[in-house]
């Protein structure tokens, strides 16, 4: 089957998901709606997307669930460092990627992506190229053993019909994914990382399509019963102001680290789209420090590190 023919199919999937993923959580808003703004690019032979937005909210203090279709000639060099080949190509994306920031600082931030990558390389005769990625991570403020339990045994789950190895190793590639260098810990708990799925890496077109739109819909119901169980849990100004703290971590990664965030300003997409990820209140304090002994030195030196939670 040609490349051009896929695209119809997983544009289809992802809205989908797009759809499924927006209805879930807004099962546990009250308040707020997510509201749609579709996006088309200067040039409209180069795609658009839709960007869903929730904000303000009395449990999503901000939500996006963003789905583009992007094409153009010429790969920006957070691509084509990793694939050379690929520089002058003409390319396509396909994407889902959804970021959680509940208004509670005991519901932890959330993050999913799921994407589609196809290429024709600019020299003559080349064999087009394609792969899938994605996966999903968990950010929490004041975690839960039970929470970090369940959402690795999800992840677990959803890889295991794929076979024994899966879970370990896109395990292992989120926690090294999910890493700030300059700070020396990871961002959060992790979950599920992987790029370059394609017959290469032996897995099959339609192998690869089943499972990411396994993980796209794994995300939302292993997120969704951890949010429902805190968001409603009392918390005071010390606790609001922890969360603001690390959500500056999570911002130094997006903006730092991430080669979807770099992909995506590099290659002249929607800068508001791509920065929906960013939360809406967040605070640096110039070498802040937990109390020994409290709930927030509890978080780097129990839950943020590496550790086999199967």
């Amino acid at each position: 089957m040609a490349l051009h023919q896929w695209i119809p199919s997983i544009k289809e999937a992802f809205l989908s998901l797009q759809a499924y993923l927006c209805q879930e959580l807004a099962l546990e808003e009250d308040q707020a709606t997510f509201k749609a703004d579709k996006w088309s690019r200067p040039n409209p032979e180069e795609g658009g997307g839709i960007t869903n937005i929730c904000s303000g909210g009395l449990t999503i203090e901000k939500a996006g669930v963003n789905f583009s279709h992007i094409a153009g000639q010429g790969l920006p060099e957070t691509a084509t460092r990793r694939h050379p080949h690929l520089i002058g190509a003409r390319f396509e994306v396909l994407g889902i990627s959804s970021v959680v920031h509940p208004k509670n600082p005991y519901a932890p931030t959330t993050h999913a992506n799921v994407r589609f990558f196809c290429a024709q390389p600019a020299v003559k005769g080349a064999i087009p190229v394609w792969w899938f990625g994605g996966g999903f991570d968990l950010t929490p403020y004041y975690p839960f053993e039970e929470d970090c339990l369940a959402w690795h045994k999800a992840a677990y789950a959803v890889c295991k019909p794929f076979g024994e190895s899966i879970y370990p190793s896109f395990k292992a590639w989120c926690d090294d994914y999910f890493y700030l260098p300059h700070r020396q810990e990871p961002r959060g708990i992790g979950g599920l990382f992987f790029d370059d799925l394609n017959e290469a890496s032996h897995w099959p077109f339609d192998k690869a399509f089943d499972f990411v739109c396994q993980v796209g819909k794994t995300f939302i119901e292993a997120y969704r019963p951890i949010l429902a169980k805190r968001k409603c849990m009392p918390y005071g100004e010390r606790e609001a102001l922890f969360q603001e703290i690390r959500r500056g971590r999570y911002v130094e990664f997006n903006l730092l680290q991430d080669r979807g965030t770099l992909f995506g300003l590099q290659s002249k997409g929607r800068t508001e789209s791509i920065l929906m990820s960013l939360p809406p209140r967040v605070r640096w304090a110039y070498d802040w420090q937990p109390e020994a002994n409290s709930k927030e030195a509890e978080l780097t030196e129990k839950f943020l590190v590496k550790r086999d939670w199967i």
